[in-house]
């Protein structure tokens, strides 16, 4: 008789249930890993044994469920580190999970690929530009932003405002040595040719600084101040630039319509959880203005607590921003070890804490309704393309004679450099979706 495949084993009877009595009652970070020693899911937990006994309860609906079910069902190997305290398992789970990336735990959606609006500090002359990809020491970050329209919209504003070069090169200026048409219609101070000194040009970086941070009341007091210093000096056109220039951040602080009577800068943070992933919602609050909403989708989110959920985004988020703000108002129950990490990462304490009445309330319950609208159309967008794929399929299926829809479909093409240099390609689509991790390309001798 032929063997028969054995199924995967279940929670309940995972070989790492008899690694159990060897963790101890500690704080710390636990990883699974696969039967090749790739790490699969990294968590932390304030008692490492009851936190990995969860993923083996019996009984009906005890266990996991979801991906986090079929993450254990996977997993051959458990390691762990036992840490002081669980602040710093937090922390140390953050650089576990950037290190290695695994498949199982919460992910911004597309999280490498999200773009940030850079201001390169390391240059001599700064420029304010579109980036995406690994930072740069020195340099300063503001975002992620959820999308790059958002980044593009975000610099149009910037460049209308603030005459900072926005030449390309790490020195200003053209092969020609002739300043370029943004100095002609005043969007830069012709820092090529030496007609502003680095010290005015400056300035006018640490106001887009500011500008980005949200702080746009200071903003508005800096512009004001050097329009005055201009006027006193008898600098009439340098003064009436300075002046469309208030009059265009008046304008941009005006725009702001939800407001709350505080002065101080705070982040709002909603959470909804469902189907097809959760969707986080940011607020960012500065001089009583929301100045930015932001929407960010997650994976791996099926079946987490929502408080986990919220402190793996919390890090994600923050962590490498070039600003974390004083508060964060966020539906957490425990933020003691959140906050306490990004106090850390930010120099000066930060508190996290869920809003109970007031104004702050009324924002996060604002932000709370527009992530459960967005995860809405998330899954109506979703099921509209899988029915459209499932319509294309049926097409190509009827179009080519086949006996059923080509659920798994393999294109090759093979390209030549002259008579021997020849390469092959393969693409792969399952279910008439790209399936990038079966792609291929050959060596064709």
């Amino acid at each position: 008789m032929d063997d028969q495949p054995s199924a995967p084993p279940t929670p309940e009877r995972s070989p790492l249930h008899g690694l159990l009595p060897r963790i101890p009652h500690e704080p710390g970070v636990y990883r699974f890993l696969d039967g090749e020693g790739t790490v699969l899911y990294v968590g932390k937990a304030k008692d490492l044994r009851k936190r990995v006994a969860s993923y083996f309860k019996r009984g009906r609906g005890a266990g996991p469920h979801g991906r986090t079910a079929e993450m254990v069902a996977r997993a051959r190997d458990l390691e762990w580190v036992v840490t002081a305290s669980e602040t710093e398992a937090l922390l140390l789970e953050d650089n576990f999970i950037k290190e290695h990336r695994p498949p199982f735990n919460l992910r911004l959606r597309d999280d490498k690929s999200y773009p940030w609006i850079e201001i390169t500090m390391v240059d001599e002359w700064p420029r304010v530009r579109f980036f995406r990809g690994r930072h740069v020491p020195g340099n300063l970050y503001f975002g992620p932003y959820s999308s790059a329209r958002k980044v593009r919209e975000t610099l149009d504003v910037l460049g209308r405002i603030f005459p900072y070069r926005k030449c390309k090169g790490k020195q200003p200026g053209r092969v020609s040595g002739s300043p370029c048409l943004q100095f002609f219609i005043k969007r830069s101070l012709g820092a090529c040719d030496g007609r502003v000194g680095r010290d005015e040009y400056m300035e006018v970086i640490g106001q887009v600084v500011d500008f980005l941070r949200g702080r746009l009341g200071a903003v508005e007091r800096d512009i004001a101040r050097a329009m005055e210093e201009a006027a006193e000096a008898q600098q009439f056109e340098k003064a009436a630039l300075l002046r469309d220039r208030l009059e265009a951040v008046r304008h941009v602080q005006e725009r702001q319509s939800a407001r709350v009577e505080a002065v101080e800068a705070f982040d709002v943070i909603g959470l909804h959880q469902g189907e097809p992933g959760s969707n986080l919602q940011v607020f960012r609050v500065r001089d009583g203005a929301v100045v930015d909403r932001q929407t960010f989708f997650v994976d791996n989110a099926e079946g987490r607590e929502a408080a986990d959920v919220l402190e793996e985004f919390l890090l994600e988020f923050y962590w490498e921003a070039a600003t974390i703000p004083p508060e964060i108002v966020a539906p957490l129950e425990e933020p003691e070890h959140v906050a306490a990490a990004l106090g850390t990462r930010r120099g000066a304490k930060v508190v996290v804490r869920a809003a109970k009445r007031g104004p702050k309330r009324r924002l996060l319950q604002l932000a709370q309704r527009n992530a459960e609208l967005a995860a809405e159309a998330e899954a109506e967008r979703r099921q509209r393309k899988r029915m459209a794929r499932g319509e294309a399929l049926v097409a190509l299926q009827e179009a080519l004679g086949l006996p059923a829809p080509p659920l798994r479909i393999e294109c090759y093409d093979i390209s030549n450099l002259g008579e021997r240099h020849a390469v092959g390609s393969m693409v792969v689509f399952e279910g008439g979706v790209p399936k990038k991790a079966h792609y291929r390309k050959f060596a064709v001798r």
